[in-house]
């Protein structure tokens, strides 16, 4: 069953975290994460798409990263804190996508590595330009994000039934 928009998903990863002494979900953002979670807001906000739906992780650094990118955006998403997403494989962010309800048309999804280069390269069976190739070379650096696009339902989610539309990363 095909969609008559196509859905668009945008994969980001939380900005730099420091590394003080305490569990690894409760890690915050380093001095420059916190610069580079605006810059990817800017970005975000920049491409223009409409997100019906924010799903972030849990953990500190994701929830710090979205509060500084999120105050970028002209109207915030409603936005939904899920646990599963920390330490997710790229199957397992997969089958949590696949639970999207069919009004969600955008969706931004927050989370970590490997999970979302995982998964990012695994929903790519096409890229626009050289959106593929800047992923290849630059990897999924903190802050980065790569917006795809699919014409399927949700629950049709799977590897390589979406199109890498956009990459981008921080400068380093």
């Amino acid at each position: 069953m095909s969609v008559a928009e196509p859905r668009r998903i945008v994969l980001f990863r939380h900005a730099k975290a420091d590394w003080p002494p305490v569990p690894d979900h409760e890690r915050p953002l380093a001095e420059r994460g916190r610069k580079d979670a605006v810059e990817a807001g800017r970005r975000l906000a920049d491409t223009g798409i409409p997100f019906d739906l924010t799903l972030c992780s849990t953990s500190t650094r994701t929830r710090e990263t979205w509060k500084l990118a999120a105050h970028e955006f002209p109207h915030r998403p409603k936005t939904v804190y899920e646990e599963r997403i920390y330490e997710a494989s790229p199957g397992e962010l997969i089958a949590l996508l696949n639970e999207t309800p069919d009004e969600v048309r955008n969706l931004l999804l927050i989370g970590h590595n490997p999970g979302i280069q995982g998964l990012a390269e695994v929903l790519a069976g096409a890229a626009e330009d050289d959106a593929r190739a800047s992923m290849s070379r630059r990897g999924f650096p903190a802050a980065a994000f790569a917006a795809l696009t699919f014409d399927a339902p949700w629950k049709s989610l799977e590897p390589g039934v979406a199109t890498l539309a956009d990459y981008w990363a921080p400068a380093d």
